[in-house]
């Protein structure tokens, strides 16, 4: 127990103090607790001596209401601090995720990450923003409140301290095996909801496939199963806690009855006058009320140490920027130098040693699968080469943050992602420091000015998420406007015409004109139109440089090259008649 309060106090960070502030004024409150008691012992006194006179009741009353007030401004007090450490401490480890998400290998993020992370990010931070604080002091408050009221009891009277000594104690040995007995339950439990998460997010992102085959009956076993899974755990640790949960409370019941029948056979035996022994008989039903909530924070203190305990798996992740510097390089070009790449267990580039001059356009082709955007990936650092080198500028890349890396790349993908914000937001997210004219501005280069001055809001218009409300083109021209804006020397571009339709190619072409302008350019290409215009064509295949040149040294040569063009040519030439 005493770790898992160690693991919150480290996880809390900034939000110690208010804990502790939070711990100090739950004590408080215990001692305006004690003065109700004080009171009770007065009226009691007073009874039993008859000398219940109006200045003694104005005496009790007051005690009363300052006890009153007392525990309302320590309890307000108290909330407010548990809620503050609670949701920054929560908050803080969101914002740490998402600022380490930015300096990890793209590799990290498959599915089971994703969903591992989405787990993370809103379950089981969720508990720990809810839990955490409060059980803390909850706990500790109640125990610290506990060994007061007990010494309390010792100074008044022994025999009667030694009954709530042996209760107390009883009480922390169920509450210690009830710990013990949670801490293979609780992992389960948290691994169950981050695994219902998963799946979750998995049926909701493959919802068109499933719909486009039928499956919307079939495919639900895995949630099902996930829901299942969780519905087992969450009630597997119900069923474990609630018999220790019964023994704490048989417990407490029995001691409290127990210094009721000693108080009595103590005043028949004449060694306790009747107000004291009428005063702990009242007070054996209140002794063990701050100690019993301590017990029921206990019951879900495993479960908060393990939602810790899987928050803080982020901190071992290995980062990438760990030794670079903030530069800028002298010139923009590029160069790998005998570069091996593995994917986990298999190879996608073997001994790639190319060179990109600066100011100048490389085209990529190659067959799919042969490490074409593995090769614009590692210039952008999304991973780590396993071998060799990546410099740009004569630079190894490894040498810059990846802030000042990413500051010298724009990078256009074909699958062109938008988020659910306004077109403008979307094209200022290549420089945020933008003005609303220097947004226009980039957006009428991109071609794409004109129908967004067509939407409802223009470019205060919200789009769905991914930009579902747009069509392909569209979507492509804003995030081209996006690289327009943010004016980087170099461009990786995966040739957005691929898949667009002739309306839009017209306006996209235009776009990329502008964005290209005295720009080192590489491209994933696929059309033979743009191909042929490159100052250097890179043909890749299974991960090798297979040839390299011109488009007029590469069509004089046997190979791939030769028979992209052949096929490309064809494909023009085809039409329906011919089919």
């Amino acid at each position: 127990m005493i770790k898992i309060f160690r693991e919150i106090w480290r996880f809390a960070g900034a939000e110690q103090k208010n804990i502790r502030n939070s711990i100090i004024v739950n004590f408080i409150n215990a001692i305006f607790h004690m003065l109700q008691i004080g009171a009770i012992f007065l009226t009691i006194q007073a009874i039993v001596e008859g000398g219940l006179q109006a200045r003694t009741i104005w005496y009790i009353l007051l005690l009363m209401l300052i006890s009153i007030a007392g525990k309302i401004g320590a309890n307000y007090f108290s909330q407010l601090q548990q809620t503050h450490a609670g949701y920054f401490m929560a908050a803080d480890k969101r914002i740490y995720i998402g600022n380490k998400m930015k300096l990890i290998p793209m590799g990290f993020f498959n599915q089971s990450s994703l969903g591992n992370i989405t787990g993370i990010c809103t379950t089981v931070l969720g508990d720990v923003e809810m839990t955490a604080p409060m059980v803390m002091v909850l706990t500790l408050g109640g125990f610290i409140t506990t060994v007061v009221f007990t010494v309390y009891m010792l100074v008044f009277d022994w025999r009667m301290g030694l009954i709530t000594v042996i209760g107390v104690f009883l009480f922390c040995l169920v509450t210690s095996s009830m710990e013990k007995k949670s801490r293979n339950t609780a992992p389960k439990r948290q691994k169950a909801q981050a695994e219902l998460v998963e799946n979750m997010l998995e049926t909701i992102q493959g919802m068109g496939v499933v719909k486009s085959f039928n499956l919307t009956k079939l495919d639900n076993k895995k949630v099902d199963r996930a829901i299942e899974n969780s519905r087992a755990t969450n009630l597997a640790m119900e069923k474990l806690i609630t018999p220790y949960t019964i023994m704490q409370e048989v417990t407490l019941r029995i001691f409290s009855v127990g210094m009721m029948a000693a108080a009595l056979l103590f005043y028949f035996q004449g060694t306790m006058d009747l107000t004291y022994s009428l005063m702990f008989i009242v007070v054996s039903f209140i002794i063990f009320e701050q100690i019993e909530s301590a017990g029921h924070g206990v019951a879900i203190l495993r479960v908060c140490g393990s939602s810790i305990e899987q928050a803080n798996q982020m901190n071992d992740t290995p980062v990438m920027d760990e030794n670079g510097r903030n530069k800028e390089p002298k010139s923009h070009e590029i160069a790998f130098e005998h570069v091996d790449f593995s994917y986990e267990k298999r190879q996608i580039l073997k001994d790639v040693t190319l060179q990109i001059k600066d100011r100048t356009m490389t085209a990529i082709i190659g067959p799919s699968g042969s490490g074409k955007t593995t090769i614009c990936n590692l210039i952008a650092r999304f991973w780590d080469a396993d071998s060799g080198k990546i410099t740009i500028g004569g630079t190894d890349i490894r040498e810059y943050t990846l802030e000042s890396l990413m500051n010298q790349m724009s990078m256009v993908f074909q699958n062109v992602y938008l988020f659910h914000d306004t077109i403008e937001n979307n094209i200022r997210f290549g420089n945020p420091k933008a003005t609303r004219q220097e947004v226009i501005e980039a957006a009428k280069k991109a071609s794409c000015h004109e129908f967004i001055m067509s939407l409802p809001k223009a470019y205060d218009t919200v789009i769905g998420e991914k930009g579902f409300s747009l069509s392909g083109g569209e979507k492509q021209r804003i995030s081209i406007a996006r690289a327009i804006l943010k004016n980087a020397p170099i461009i990786i571009f995966d040739e957005a015409t691929a898949n667009v339709d002739p309306e839009n190619e017209a306006h996209l072409q235009k776009a990329f004109e502008e964005l290209t302008k005295d720009k080192t350019i590489i491209m994933i290409a696929h059309r033979l139109k743009t191909v042929r215009h490159a100052d250097q064509i890179l043909v890749v295949e299974d991960g090798r440089i297979v040839q390299q040149g011109n488009h007029e040294e590469l069509i004089l040569q046997e190979g791939i090259y030769k028979r992209f063009v052949s096929e490309r040519k064809e494909a023009a030439s085809w039409n329906v008649s011919k089919g």
